[in-house]
């Protein structure tokens, strides 16, 4: 059974950094893209950003140079660093990976950015 694990989220100030981590477990084969997506109250989830196994990237808008996401197929978890952090950043982010021909989401992990 897949399962993913995220960590890294909590509370930091305008401006401040976090790294996001997110393990699976259950894996036999090859993971193909895996992502982070966030939702804040009252509105839909967005993509964050997405990588393919083979390292491409795509990232939203508002996030450009400022977050970076990384991948570490041995280990079978992606992360996401997050610098320069808004007030508007504040959102649950949710890993998402595609594995085999099934989107597996984990339960999300709470970002708070305020003073």
């Amino acid at each position: 059974q897949v399962q993913l694990v995220e960590s890294g989220g909590g509370l930091v100030q305008p401006g401040g950094s976090l790294r996001l981590s997110c393990e699976a477990s259950g894996i036999i084969f090859n993971i193909g893209t895996m992502g982070w997506y966030r939702q804040a109250p009252g509105k839909q989830r967005e993509l964050v950003d997405a990588i393919s196994r083979g390292g491409g990237t795509n990232y939203a808008d508002s996030v450009k140079g400022r977050f970076t996401i990384s991948r570490d197929n041995a280990k079978n978890t992606v992360y996401l660093q997050m610098n320069s952090l808004k007030p508007e950043d504040t959102a649950r982010y949710y890993c998402n990976i595609f594995y085999i021909t099934t989107s597996y989401w984990g339960q999300g992990t709470q970002v708070t950015v305020s003073s």
